[in-house]
């Protein structure tokens, strides 16, 4: 590492995500005034570079961070400016040029910084609600350009605006609440903490974070709580709940309760409201009382269970029932029958079969994404760069062959479970174009160890065009994947509009696994329709996609989402030992073994 550089004035720690949308706020605002398309590409490649960084870029001096990817002198001399002052001198200055109308409708999912300034300035339309408005009245079909088609689209983006509200994706509610526990569990006196609530059920985005914490005093828990160096605001100060406003833009709220407690708070804290009603129902036909202090005779008050969740569901006649599956979907029917699924856990995860490289949009190298997975102790990985479809990722037959002969040079020379080295497959992201047809032709195909297929573009094709378009790919022999399925990211661009039924029908037909992807932003498939395609009888894989070593981690979403689905480990592919993967991926297909 090269030279810190000096303490942000303000005392806070500016994450690698906040400067990584600073930059992509400034590509943004290059476009809105009319500045050159490739500088706008290339800040917007910086801001990805940064977001997947592994180092904290705050660390950095101007020297450290020109070795990120993408990352050049001026791009590096920003990141300092915004590091020392918390804010950039060019950015302001872009920003004044901008009128607030404008920028407040950059913020609609779908809706581009030049439609933005379109509407301003041809309609003076300068606030969502003035947005939606005037596409009720149909005043855009005025503008060149402006249909019904795309009134639709933007109303789809105000719907996505409006429903994320004040949410954020599970991985950054993740990161704060394990600050937060981390910090509250050194305080003396503090005998246990942990995060509770929808983020404990692992929800694709979270409102608020909810700290639980036993101890036989609350005050220096409370005190500790509210001096958190990113507290912004603290909105409620008390002896057993606390909440706070932080400067990382969500609310958390502290309960303390006795040890003595703990089982009972933890099981009341965590399980959504209908699977608490629930719960509390089956209590009271036992002539129970079951609040967060405990499990109590309804007439005598006497403490039957509190100490431990087991205890509390075991006394209500159920086995302990496992966060993710807290949605009352079914789980209190599946415990009274003894009929829970053994959910398929994060170390069941045998290897990753969806990872980028720099060779096309990853960034890092082949070796040092091998080398990361094999730390995390895969018995095998998959390296699965993009097809030449995507043209901007200027992928050739030549370059593709050329990574395969090196990743057949690497193949098992990195260590992996069970004391064999890792075996790497090599893959390819294809994609799936308007018909239903892929990069390459079989012959070349062949040649994979592994082919994920994916919609990358016309994500607007009409219902039927759209899924006859997936089920095609999946009847391709050579397709043993269907990456991200639905293609949506979230609050940024709703699913395809496709009949999901009919593409689980066609997966479970042809052998062709879902994806479940374990990135943030995508957890894709979600949880109500992984539900639906298993009862299809198709199986999973659940990747990371990952487009740095730091990505690697995103496969802990994705197992969180696969457990919202009910899954087990004979549901997903990559949980499975490799001879009987390597059987599945085979498909219709002969060749290396």
């Amino acid at each position: 590492m090269n030279g810190a550089s000096p303490a942000y004035s303000d005392g806070m720690t500016r994450s690698n995500d906040e400067v990584a949308e600073l930059l992509r706020e400034y590509a943004d605002l290059i476009s809105i005034t009319g500045g050159e398309a490739f500088k706008a590409r290339v800040y917007e490649r910086a801001a990805r570079s940064i977001g997947g960084y592994d180092a904290d870029v705050s660390t950095l001096d101007a020297k450290g961070l020109r070795e990120i990817p993408n990352v050049g002198k001026s791009i590096a001399e920003k990141i300092v400016e915004y590091v020392r002052s918390g804010s950039v001198s060019e950015v302001e200055a872009l920003r004044a040029k901008i009128p607030a109308g404008v920028r407040r409708l950059t913020a609609i999912p779908m809706l581009g910084p030049k439609t933005a300034c379109v509407l301003y300035e041809e309609l003076g339309i300068s606030s969502v609600e003035e947005l939606a408005d005037a596409i009720h009245k149909e005043r855009l079909r005025d503008l060149k350009g402006f249909g019904p088609k795309t009134e639709e689209n933007i109303l789809h983006g105000i719907e996505l605006l409006q429903s994320s509200g004040e949410r954020v994706l599970l991985d950054i509610a993740t990161d704060l609440a394990d600050d937060i526990v981390t910090e509250l569990s050194q305080v003396t006196g503090c005998r246990r903490c942990t995060h509770a609530g929808s983020l404990r059920r692992f929800r694709e985005t979270i409102g608020d974070i909810d700290v639980l914490a036993a101890a036989g005093t609350s005050a220096p828990l409370m005190r500790a709580f509210t001096e958190l160096p990113y507290v912004s605001e603290v909105i409620v100060h008390g002896r057993k709940k606390t909440s706070i406003r932080t400067t990382r833009g969500l609310s958390a709220d502290l309960r303390v309760v006795p040890p003595d407690s703990w089982g009972a708070a933890l099981q009341y804290f965590t399980g959504s409201k209908a699977h608490n009603i629930r719960t509390r129902e089956l209590a009271v036909h036992q002539k129970l009382k079951l609040s967060e202090y405990g499990l109590f005779d309804a007439e005598t008050e006497e403490k039957i269970a509190s100490e431990t969740e087991e205890e509390v569901y075991a006394r209500l006649g159920l086995p302990w029932i496992p966060p993710t599956l807290r949605e009352d979907r079914g789980e209190i029917e599946a415990g009274l029958h003894d009929e829970l699924p053994d959910l398929v856990e994060e170390e069941d995860i045998r290897g990753d079969l969806h990872t980028h490289t720099d060779l096309t949009d990853g960034l890092a190298p082949l070796e040092e994404m091998v080398a990361a997975a094999a730390e995390r102790g895969y018995a095998y990985y998959a390296i699965t760069d993009h097809g030449p479809d995507l043209s901007m990722q200027r992928m050739t037959d030549e370059r593709m062959l050329a990574q395969r002969a090196r990743v057949r040079e690497l193949d098992g020379t990195y260590g992996g479970k069970g004391g064999t080295g890792m075996r790497l497959l090599h893959g390819v992201e294809l994609n799936i174009d308007t018909h239903g047809e892929v990069d390459w032709p079989e012959e070349f195909l062949a040649g994979f160890d592994v082919c994920v297929a994916s919609v990358h573009s016309h994500f607007n094709q009409g219902r039927e065009a759209l899924t006859r378009r997936i089920v095609r790919a999946c009847e391709n022999p050579y397709v043993n994947v269907i990456g991200h399925p639905t293609t949506r990211i979230i609050g940024k661009r709703p699913p395809v509009d496709a009949d999901l039924d009919e593409i689980f029908a066609a997966c479970a037909r042809t052998g062709t696994a879902l994806e479940i992807n374990g990135h943030p932003a995508r957890l894709d498939l979600r949880d109500e329709d992984i539900l639906r395609a298993r009862r299809h009888g198709v199986k999973f894989a659940v990747d990371s996609d990952a487009h740095s070593v730091l990505h690697l981690a995103n496969i802990r979403y994705g197992v969180g989402m696969a457990q919202r689905g009910w899954l087990t480990r004979d549901d997903v592919i990559n949980t499975w030992p490799r001879t009987r993967l390597l059987g599945f991926l085979r498909k219709g297909r002969t060749g290396r073994k």
